[in-house]
């Protein structure tokens, strides 16, 4: 729909034009504060009612060589007025600050996408680490694009004359320049990102003021030069009742292990090494001591999964998190927690590896390490997070499930959910689900290793009890007593035990749901963060009349019941994955189905539009069959 209005007297005219979702990339120099600009005009959008999901990209290095490719950070967001599950595959808007950003962003950008350039960085020295030979905005290079250029760092400067800042700190401030420009061209108000640089900065007012006024000159650029003739309006989209915030994966993960140590009544212990893209689940919870949260940063992988083995030893609800090679470092002693059965949380969230590979970036490339890698015999139950929300509830499930089962719990989640962020209906507390945690108190017939029939858990018996005290520890153990062993017969029991109390978890947990027919032509079967691209592509394809459905694991070890009853009614069954199809491997292995795997190592999240175009032609091949 399209309006025009009349501003200020009548002398300015701008047309109204109004869009069901819209999809933004900040792009800059690593220095250039794209990160925080995208989170503003996020919050932003949340605060209106915009649905929402993002997508930060940024380097691993602290700071990556200036002006180049490599150097690049953006933010993609995308907001809608009506539901959405990605942060969408090619931007509607551009916001450029130097030729990198453009050069690196420019093949993403649909046809006729607007395109925001800091004119003040494109000179010789930033062209040419950027590898243009011409100045694209002057070359006709950028036709099939709507550009408008901005003297974004000079009209910085400009506004912060008098402010007593040196040039250095007035630059840092452009960010906020660009960000009053979107503002006014989607309709944005500025009182958010005010009120947020007032508390960010309440020690330091004056940048805070600098800030401000900056942001107020970018949108008064827009609103008094009319260079953008058109604004935009997102209306609100039409979630359902209830309380919302916009919330990161890693947050959402951590307030779900807060809440499940409320729900079992077990004080939550947190022992943790910094690596990315999960040290922000430590940094989350190390402010929520006033809930009994113990946070404790190691010294290395291995110390830290230790001191969680011992913390829960002694009763607390235990819980480390990790990132791929941490994982690998982890995996000695999380034998040791299979072998002493105690309720542990291991939280992974992936990157691009091996090694240290990708740091910044995502995949889906540890699910064979978390079911395979350790040595002997050793099981362990293995979930996995599909969104950023989602991390919530399967923060709250993997803590349910390691207490309920006297078993280590490994949770997968992955930089795409870690860093993105999406609206999160706060849940009703009441509704929660309350685990059953078996801690005896009476010495009468206690055995250690004595297993209910429900789980076949042993009882978490708490030091300090009289008349409890038992061993523990790696060696093998006495069925009942606990005691070290070496009888060949018990440790074929034990070992067969300890597999029996994983696999007995699928009678605990839902069957797998399929959406959309319960039988056809084909299955697109996911896991993770392909949730999001593979509803979008899978709608996409049932509008176009094929017969295509969609199902998705949150649980790997063990899967749900009706797993292999559900792929037996599909003809075709697609999996695609981040990695370079570990879980088409394992369904292969296991149900002795032939899959479509679909594959991707890019350190990038999938597009609706490429799962769209694998789903075709998958249906297309079973036509030719």
């Amino acid at each position: 729909m399209t309006s025009t209005e009349q501003v200020a007297g009548g002398e300015r005219i701008h047309t109204r034009e109004t869009m069901d979702e819209v999809v933004i990339r900040f792009a800059g120099d690593s220095g250039d504060g794209m990160q925080l600009t995208g989170g503003q005009f996020t919050s932003t959008s949340a605060l209106l009612g915009n649905d929402l999901a993002t997508f930060p990209d940024y380097p691993a290095e602290i700071r990556a060589p200036a002006g180049t490719i490599p150097g690049v950070s953006a933010f993609q967001v995308r907001i809608a007025n009506y539901d959405i599950h990605t942060p969408g595959d090619a931007p509607d808007v551009l916001v450029a600050m130097n030729p990198a950003a453009l050069k690196k962003s420019l093949a993403d950008l649909r046809p006729n996408g607007i395109i925001i350039a800091n004119t003040d960085e494109f000179n010789a020295r930033n062209l040419q680490k950027a590898g243009y030979e011409a100045n694209p905005l002057e070359d006709g290079s950028l036709e099939g694009y709507r550009v408008h250029t901005a003297d974004i760092t000079t009209m910085t400067r400009r506004a912060l004359e008098g402010s007593g800042l040196d040039t250095k700190s007035m630059d840092r401030c452009k960010n906020f320049f660009a960000l009053g420009m979107v503002y006014w061209i989607f309709s944005r108000p500025l009182e958010t990102s005010v009120d947020w640089l007032r508390e960010k900065f309440a020690s330091k007012p004056t940048l805070a003021e600098a800030n401000e006024k900056v942001l107020h000159a970018g949108y008064n650029f827009c609103d008094i030069t009319q260079a953008f003739q058109v604004r935009y309006e997102i209306a609100p989209a039409a979630l359902g009742e209830g309380t919302y915030r916009n919330i990161m994966g890693n947050s959402a993960l951590a307030i779900g292990l807060v809440a499940a140590s409320h729900q079992i009544g077990r004080p939550l212990y947190l022992g943790s090494y910094p690596i990315t893209p999960a040290s922000d689940i430590l940094h989350e919870l190390s402010g929520y001591k006033r809930h009994g949260v113990i946070t404790f940063q190691a010294e290395d992988e291995i110390a830290a999964i230790a001191a969680t083995i011992g913390a829960a030893y002694a009763g607390h609800l235990a819980v480390t998190t990790t990132s791929g090679p941490g994982l690998a470092l982890k995996s000695e002693a999380l034998n040791l927690a299979v072998m002493v059965e105690l309720p542990l949380v291991v939280v992974n969230v992936q990157r691009g590896g091996p090694s240290t590979g990708l740091p910044t970036k995502t995949e889906q490339s540890d699910l064979l390490q978390a079911l395979f890698g350790r040595n002997g015999d050793s099981p362990v139950p293995v979930i996995a997070a599909s969104s950023p929300a989602d991390a919530f509830d399967t923060a709250m499930e993997a803590c349910r499930i390691a207490v309920e089962s006297m078993a280590p719990v490994l949770l997968l989640s992955d930089g795409y959910i870690a860093n993105g962020s999406e609206p999160w209906r706060l849940p009703d507390l009441k509704s929660l689900p309350r685990p059953r945690v078996e801690s005896p108190t009476e010495p009468e017939g206690f055995q250690p290793y004595a297993r209910n029939e429900e789980h076949l858990a042993r009882p978490w018996a708490i030091p300090g009890v009289p008349g409890l005290e038992h061993r523990v520890g790696g060696l093998e153990k006495d069925k009942l007593t606990g005691n070290v062993s070496y009888d060949p017969k018990n440790h074929d029991e034990m070992t067969r035990l300890r597999a029996a109390k994983v696999a007995k978890i699928a009678d605990h947990i839902p069957e797998l749901e399929v959406v959309g027919e319960p039988s056809g032509d084909l299955l697109v079967l996911g896991w993770g963060s392909t949730l999001g691209a593979i509803t979008g592509a899978v709608r996409k394809a049932q509008e176009k009349g094929l017969k295509v459905s969609r199902a998705h694991l949150r649980y790997l070890n063990p899967f749900p019941k009706n797993l292999g009853e559900v792929l037996g009614r599909f003809d075709k069954i697609l999996i695609p994955e981040m990695n370079d199809g570990q879980l088409a491997f394992v369904i292969q292995a296991k149900f002795r189905r032939e899959v479509v795997s679909f594959s991707k190592v890019e350190g990038m999240p999938f597009y609706r539009d490429e799962l769209l175009q694998r789903i075709e032609a998958a249906l297309e091949a079973k036509s030719n069959d």
